[in-house]
């Protein structure tokens, strides 16, 4: 049927860490979380599993700060992966309101691979998740220039679709890498 989904080949098991103090409330999370499984649906990977974590952290561990900071909380509060941590804010410079940590860009902090950062204050936070997840999924950093491709550098509404061949590579990495499974 015209506009459906395709049928689901591929199976994705996330983790959403949600620190107490930073602001996200269960009902929120879940509701963007589930807003960026109907984006990966396009390539016809399914959110089979969510599992929401509550952590209570130090102060510190609530913004994207410093990388020694994002380190030690996932070393110190280890959870499976692809995880997404839902955080207050950024101090970072520059501050970026998502951030993704594939295994190419965390070669000197791997704790940090397989990894999706999401602050409070992300504009289109559901579409920002799908496209940083994806990143994580294709374990690449690039942008795309195509108009209304997910992947372009900026997040909206009109950036939502992927092409045959970023669903092909989003798949194929994330299945080599674990962060996928095959549907049976």
């Amino acid at each position: 049927k015209k506009g459906a989904p395709p049928k689901s080949t591929h199976l994705l098991h996330l983790t959403a860490v949600k620190l107490e103090g930073s602001g996200w409330t269960a009902g929120r999370v879940l509701g963007i979380v589930r807003s960026a499984g109907r984006l990966l649906a396009q390539c016809g990977v399914k959110l089979e599993r969510l599992e929401l974590v509550s952590l209570a952290v130090p102060p510190s561990y609530l913004d994207l700060a410093t990388p020694e900071a994002q380190r030690a909380l996932a070393r110190d509060y280890s959870v499976a992966r692809p995880a997404v941590y839902f955080v207050r804010n950024t101090r970072s410079n520059p501050a970026f309101e998502a951030e993704a940590f594939g295994r190419g860009n965390t070669k000197t902090r791997s704790v940090l691979a397989d990894t999706v950062w999401l602050t409070l204050t992300a504009r289109d936070p559901g579409i920002a998740l799908a496209h940083e997840l994806a990143h994580v999924l294709m374990d690449s950093g690039e942008h795309s220039d195509e108009p209304g491709n997910l992947m372009r550098d900026e997040t909206t509404p009109k950036n939502t679709a992927l092409t045959r061949a970023q669903c092909a590579r989003l798949r194929d990495i994330a299945t080599g890498n674990g962060l996928l499974k095959k549907a049976k």
